[in-house]
């Protein structure tokens, strides 16, 4: 039931009795990591907010067009699957770039539970993100490629859906996004005390890209193109100026040497890699933007994080389509695995190197398998149409209309009331057309990890990608298995002693894991698992 916030808007007495009914919003919601209930599961939440101004849209309006990134209060009901949490006294401001230019009054915006309230939280968030769906007649987008990330182990926000209220009157359908900050370093990368840094938003490629280019030991260099989100007290950040000088100025030899004490280089290379094949160019690969940068203390390494992927699956930017303007020219299904703009030296290192190309080129071979793949894919987009789709309809507010979202999940629009024209390539042909051009491409049987390789002699996973159980056969008796995530976390250890056996992997949340295989104690062989639900 949609409560009406008009009917207390901070009125002290029913507030407090609000607060006592329901629980503070600092409240400890019993959760696996932080925002388990937000983004452990797909669900849709409701977000209702109540704001004291009388003209609370044109204050936020004001706020946003002044530059400020202030904000303003509002008390906050959530409804989500453990039930109803009010969080009195919070703060609101509206949020995005080109995103602003939704129609209407459908803007992305922010929540900061800790703006007013200090340590105000709920089940360990202290800001969430609501994106309007800006330019995706699918609402799909964002969504997809976040849930993609996890299964492939990149870093990458967790996301949702909930429909928003403000004042008691309906604001539309969201994809709601988990912030970047120390809560998502913490379960996420398992180390928040390093520098954080943010791709700056600056539009003038010339003096704000966030290109990793080197300009220089002046910290003042940096500053229009980055954005310090962590230890800003301190604000050093001769960290990320030593990286960039390295990654611009070390030989060939150096460079091969050292880099992977620098970088977490297999995560970046499956990042790079998803980008390309998603056509996720709103990023650095292209426009120098929408990325995170963390300084990772325990082990010493950069680590990348993504950002804003709505523009994914050719999307990047303004309409057209394939090739559209905002794309650079670009073709989009037929976009070659090496492809970057200029001055983009962390992408230009790796394909200057023979040894740093494969490495790239076995990730993205794997994200061509695993998660390209129509017969995977497809079954992931309908899903979450069926899922979203009542209420993709029910919002008046949206950008497209309704024939809108139904044709674009499945093929290419042609027009509709976004820049450029609005067109969007489809979902589904987007997707096909690049896992057939990539196939042809591309000679993946040369890139099978070492690993696996040595595992294919030996091992045999029925089916893979598995649901509940699989089948595990091998040429040699099996003491142990062990699976891990991508995190090298434990998961699961079983004593086997044979050379097969059905193996319950119902424990196993879905994603991609390393099942290794041990025989006295001694490794025998290691291969990917997917788990897929």
């Amino acid at each position: 039931m949609i409560m009406k916030l008009s009917e207390y808007y901070f009125s002290g007495i029913l507030t407090l009795f609000m607060m006592m009914s329901l629980g503070w919003g600092s409240q400890t919601v019993s959760a696996q990591i932080e925002g388990e209930a937000l983004f452990g599961e797909p669900q849709i939440v409701t977000i209702e907010l109540g704001f004291g101004e009388v003209d609370f849209w044109g204050q936020l309006v004001e706020n946003y067009e002044a530059d400020e990134n202030e904000y303003i209060p509002a008390d906050l009901f959530i409804t989500d699957n453990t039930g109803t949490t009010v969080i009195p006294l919070v703060g609101v401001r509206l949020k995005g770039n080109s995103s602003y230019n939704h129609p209407g009054d459908k803007k992305a915006f922010k929540i900061d539970l800790n703006e007013y309230v200090v340590g105000q939280n709920y089940d360990g968030l202290k800001k969430i993100n609501f994106s309007n769906c800006f330019k995706d007649p699918t609402f799909i987008r964002e969504k997809l490629y976040t849930d993609l990330c996890q299964e492939a182990g990149v870093p990458a926000p967790r996301a949702n859906y909930a429909n928003v209220y403000f004042n008691g009157e309906f604001w539309g359908f969201y994809t709601m996004v988990e912030q970047i900050d120390d809560q998502f370093l913490d379960w996420r990368i398992l180390d928040d005390g390093g520098n954080l840094f943010k791709a700056g938003d600056n539009f003038d490629s010339s003096e704000g890209a966030a290109d990793l280019m080197y300009y220089g030991d002046d910290q003042s260099s940096y500053l229009n193109r980055y954005e310090l989100k962590s230890n800003e007290t301190t604000n050093d950040w001769s960290d990320l100026i030593e990286f960039i000088s390295f990654l611009n100025t070390a030989s060939p030899a150096e460079y091969a040497a050292e880099i992977d004490n620098r970088l977490e280089t297999t995560e970046y290379f499956r990042s790079a890699a998803m980008d390309n094949i998603f056509g996720n160019l709103d990023t650095y690969t292209l426009s120098a933007r929408n990325y995170y940068f963390y300084h990772n203390q325990t082990t010493g390494k950069w680590e990348w994080i993504k950002w804003d992927s709505n523009e994914c699956f050719g999307l990047y930017g303004g309409g057209g389509g394939p090739g559209g303007p905002g794309g650079g020219g670009v073709d989009m299904e037929t976009l070659d695995y090496d492809y970057h703009a200029d001055d983009r030296p962390l992408l230009e290192r790796i394909f200057l190197s023979s040894e740093l190309t494969d490495q790239y080129l076995t990730e993205y071979c794997q994200v061509i398998d695993e998660l390209l793949n129509p017969e995977t894919l497809f079954p992931k987009i309908d899903a979450l149409r069926d899922f979203i789709q009542a209420d993709v309809y029910a919002d008046d507010n949206k950008m497209y209309d309704n024939a809108d979202f139904d044709t674009n999940i499945e093929s290419d629009l042609a027009g509709g009331p976004g820049p450029g024209g609005g067109g969007a390539p489809g979902l589904k042909s987007f997707a096909q057309a690049r896992y057939d051009y990539l196939s042809e491409e591309i000679d993946c049987s040369l890139y099978t990890s070492v690993e696996e390789v040595a595992a294919e002699t030996l091992l045999a996973l029925s089916p893979n990608p598995a649901q509940d159980q699989f089948q595990l056969q091998s040429e040699e008796l099996i003491d142990e298995i062990l699976i891990t995530n991508v995190l090298g976390q434990e998961c699961l250890r079983l004593s086997i002693g044979a050379s097969s056996s059905q193996i319950d992997a119902s424990v196993l949340a879905p994603g991609i894991y390393q099942l290794s295989t041990y025989a006295k104690g001694d490794l025998q062989a290691q291969l990917r698992l997917m788990i897929q639900r």
